[in-house]
């Protein structure tokens, strides 16, 4: 049966094909390492924040590790879990609300917290997801996510495109499109979050073959689910082509191969009256030179350098 599509944009990923290879993945054994990293990242984030969170909202997690996060840190009074496949090892703090991460069904200004972990770089209508987050919030409530940025796995990206030219004469997508920190800052400003952040956290994950890396991948649920990508099987000259590349630039001297993932760190608050706001221009009471003990040069001086 096809999926109906949530989004109004165009559809890049096939969102059937994600849950399935998410219980592939779970049948497999997941590889959580990446997951974990985060977990433990979200944790000491939300540890900084003196705050209680009545309601948190997990969305879309592909694990439990955010929720285990948000359980210790004990400033979560209750959490809601919202994924399209049943989670596992719920405790009585946990609600499992069945739904798509597009298309969240809670009512406005009802959550104090909402946290996404490796889940929202696989949407279709990312903008559109974080209006609805940040609509879900009460005001002065906290959006904290974390998904693949734009480097994540260039190595294979670029190894699987010399392959295929190689081989078979052309390129077909095999690596999803990641968006960029910039981009991501301008989308939370555009959904209306005040004092919205980004950060980086590169990972460079060292394997003995680009095969024990495509194993790794299959066991996260992670591997190709574009829409257009190519329905042909992969060509066993093309994949062994591409193992050969992958360990031809990017091994290190002991004959392991690299691969990057970018994860990308986004946060901002639903807006309140009593946050604190960015100054106008022009408003300020001291200089900067004086803080910094130097002398301001003016544009006349420089012009006449």
């Amino acid at each position: 049966m096809a999926e109906t599509p949530t989004s109004s944009g165009p559809l890049i990923f096939d969102r059937m094909l994600l849950r399935a290879r998410r219980r592939r993945a779970a049948a497999l054994g997941p590889a959580t390492f990446l997951l974990d990293r985060v977990a433990d990242d979200l944790a000491e984030r939300l540890a900084a924040v003196l705050r209680r969170f009545g309601l948190a909202l997990d969305l879309g997690t592909p694990g439990g590790q955010a929720r285990a996060a948000l359980h210790r840190l004990g400033s979560v009074e209750r959490i809601v879990a919202v994924d399209a496949l049943p989670v596992s090892g719920a405790k009585a703090a946990l609600t499992f609300v069945a739904a798509d991460e597009e298309a969240l069904p809670f009512r406005e200004g009802s959550l104090d917290l909402v946290v996404s972990a490796l889940a929202l770089q696989f949407v279709n209508d990312l903008p559109g997801v974080l209006v609805q987050i940040r609509r879900a919030l009460k005001p002065d409530g906290l959006f904290v996510a974390a998904l693949t940025g734009g480097d994540t796995l260039t190595e294979l990206r670029q190894s699987f495109a010399a392959a295929e030219s190689d081989v078979e004469g052309g390129v077909s997508p095999r690596v999803a499109p990641f968006a960029d920190l910039r981009d991501l800052g301008a989308l939370l400003q555009r959904a209306g979050f005040a004092l919205p952040v980004t950060d980086i956290d590169r990972v460079t994950v060292r394997y003995d073959s680009a095969m024990a890396l495509m194993h790794d991948l299959r066991r996260m649920g992670a591997t190709n689910a574009l829409l257009d990508r190519r329905r042909t099987p992969l060509k066993r000259a093309t994949l062994q082509r591409m193992a050969e590349i992958y360990a031809q630039r990017f091994a290190d001297d002991d004959g392991r191969v690299r691969a990057t993932f970018e994860i990308i760190w986004l946060s901002g608050w639903a807006p309140h009256p009593d946050q604190q706001q960015p100054l106008k221009p022009g408003s300020a009471k001291a200089r900067l030179a004086d803080a910094l003990g130097t002398r301001e040069i003016s544009t006349g001086e420089k012009a006449g350098k």
